[in-house]
């Protein structure tokens, strides 16, 4: 069987780890690590409308919001994927926040605060159902309500259904004024 010309072919010519060093043999400490490339942020990720929030493996929440698809209740003439799109870019801010991936208690806990697990007023879903209408394709429908949602309101506990009303009153207020 031929051999890739770039394994090396010899036990004594693969690159070591420190556990194969000679004795007394140590690896250089690592070297502190600075912005100074060219493209790098050096005053850090802008913050603003439209720029969203970057996380790790962010993307993962719409693989969970796809989750959902069967279990949300939607307006009329609301569209699934105008839904999930929403649930998923609030659930990717939701685990930012904390410095963290999504997980599945981030997009349910968008998808409580938004109405689409049930318990909601019906203005509330003739509004929804404006909103996020175009969501899925329209960048700048899903930023603009997902930048109106602040994130002491995303770190609230999905438990707590009194607050629920009122942060759907200020959101409503919120993008009524953009």
């Amino acid at each position: 069987m031929p051999t890739d010309p770039f394994v090396s072919p010899e036990l004594e010519d693969r690159p070591r780890q420190e556990p194969n060093l000679a004795p007394g043999v140590h690896l250089p400490a690592a070297a502190g690590w600075r912005a100074d490339r060219p493209g790098d942020l050096v005053a850090g990720q802008p913050t603003g409308t439209l720029l969203g929030r970057p996380g790790p493996n962010v993307g993962y929440a719409v693989t969970l919001a796809g989750r959902l698809r069967d279990t949300i209740d939607l307006g009329p003439h609301e569209h699934v994927a105008d839904a999930l799109a929403v649930i998923a870019e609030l659930g990717m801010k939701r685990a930012a926040s904390y410095g963290r991936a999504p997980t599945m208690a981030d997009v349910e806990t968008t998808a409580k605060l938004l109405g689409y697990l049930g318990d909601v007023d019906p203005e509330f879903v003739q509004w929804r159902v404006a909103t996020v209408h175009g969501a899925d394709h329209e960048y700048g429908v899903r930023r603009a309500l997902v930048d109106a949602v602040p994130d002491a309101v995303l770190r609230m506990p999905p438990q707590v259904p009194a607050l629920l009303g009122e942060f759907r009153a200020q959101l409503r207020d919120a993008l009524a004024e953009m």
